[in-house]
């Protein structure tokens, strides 16, 4: 378990969050990213499959997925 200092913003199935801790059961199972989504303040664990990171153009990243 690893708490992320500053936490990530990510793109969900259930909209934009801040993911605050990543879970590492294994390398047989995927990674899981806890996170408080914006609109409601809920708490999900996404799997990496479902999740990608937020657009950041001082990344590269332009796009979400891209």
């Amino acid at each position: 378990m690893l708490q992320l200092d500053p936490p990530v913003p990510i793109e969900t199935p259930k909209g934009k969050g801040l993911a605050h801790i990543l879970i590492d059961y294994g390398i047989e199972h995927d990674l899981l990213w806890v996170t408080a989504l914006d609109e409601n303040g809920q708490v999900w664990c996404y799997r990496n499959r479902d999740i990608r990171f937020q657009t950041n153009i001082s990344a590269g990243r332009f796009q979400v997925g891209a």
